[in-house]
């Protein structure tokens, strides 16, 4: 691939721990799908035997996501698109595609968006919130506490402006769980 510009979305632990170097962050905004705890972790945030359960954006025609466009450094495109298939695509449940996203301030570009595999074993995209809590608040994994990831992202969320209404709910709920 010629090392041209990059742009990467994220919605979930991107937005709080993006692992890349990056020239630009830009709030932006993705239409058609919605960030959900749709996706079964049997890696990062949890096990085989207790599955945790991480991000992933689902398709939704009349919805939208809000998150961070970033702007990779110069001549770090292949080396970061590298990091993210080895970050993203470990179990092959995330899609890697190119989506348009809208910059907040205006403007648009196409970035490098992993959106869930709605055909993969560990997509769960029926589950309810209480459900969902209930595996959070239990599960752990290669990379920490399912309930971290939930709160990390809750927090940098917030701490962005970016409402969600769905993820506030579960951080107070699994707070609740976990005593």
């Amino acid at each position: 691939m010629a090392d041209t510009e990059l742009w990467v979305f994220g919605y979930g632990s991107l937005i709080w721990e993006p692992g890349f170097g990056f020239d630009e962050r830009r709030l932006a905004r993705l239409q058609g799908f919605h960030r959900s705890f749709c996706m079964r972790s049997v890696h990062h945030r949890g096990t085989p035997e207790r599955p945790g359960l991480v991000l992933a954006l689902d398709e939704s025609p009349r919805q939208a996501c809000d998150g961070v466009a970033y702007r990779v450094q110069a001549g770090q495109a292949e080396a970061t698109l590298d990091y993210l298939r080895e970050r993203e695509l470990v179990s092959s449940a995330y899609l890697e595609t190119r989506q348009r996203v809208g910059l907040r301030g205006g403007g648009a570009v196409e970035a490098v968006t992993f959106v869930v595999d709605r055909s993969h074993v560990q997509y769960c995209g029926a589950l309810s919130l209480e459900e969902q809590a209930e595996i959070i608040a239990g599960a752990t994994g290669g990379r920490g506490p399912n309930p971290e990831y939930l709160w990390n992202t809750a927090a940098h969320l917030a701490e962005l402006g970016i409402a969600d209404a769905d993820l506030a709910w579960l951080a107070r709920r699994v707070r609740a769980l976990a005593g």
